[in-house]
């Protein structure tokens, strides 16, 4: 489900210690899962999601499967830390990135590049196959 879902859900703690979950984009480079902070229109200053994370960097990544048939339900989760780091500094990261979007292919984004190191993986699915 890590390589094909093309989005995920990334659930943080803000500033108040509230739990925040917002949808990504990202990828499986080696060992991490990454995402990026991309370009599209966003308040001035530093993302929200970023200084949340600069102040606690554990978070859970979650891919899902839904369909009205009940019996293909799944999911899978990632927890662990990010490490926020300047896209030039992990171009493996980069590269899965930009070969899963092309948006990426197009235009590099300035980032963050968010890598999160699983210390735990989860999944559940409604029938084994």
């Amino acid at each position: 489900m890590l390589e094909s879902a093309r989005v995920a859900r990334l659930g943080l703690l803000d500033d108040a210690d509230r739990p925040r979950v917002l949808p990504v984009t990202f990828a499986v480079a080696g060992a991490a899962v990454y995402s990026v902070v991309d370009s599209k229109p966003k308040r001035p200053g530093e993302p929200a999601r970023v200084r949340y994370l600069r102040r606690r960097p554990e978070a859970a990544l979650t891919v899902d499967h839904y369909a009205d048939d009940w019996t293909q339900l799944a999911w899978v989760q990632v927890l662990g830390r990010v490490e926020l780091l300047d896209p030039a500094e992990d171009k493996a990261g980069m590269e899965a990135l930009a070969a899963k979007y092309a948006p990426y292919r197009e235009q590099a984004p300035p980032g963050p590049l968010l890598r999160l190191v699983p210390e735990r993986t989860l999944h559940w699915r409604a029938e084994k196959i």
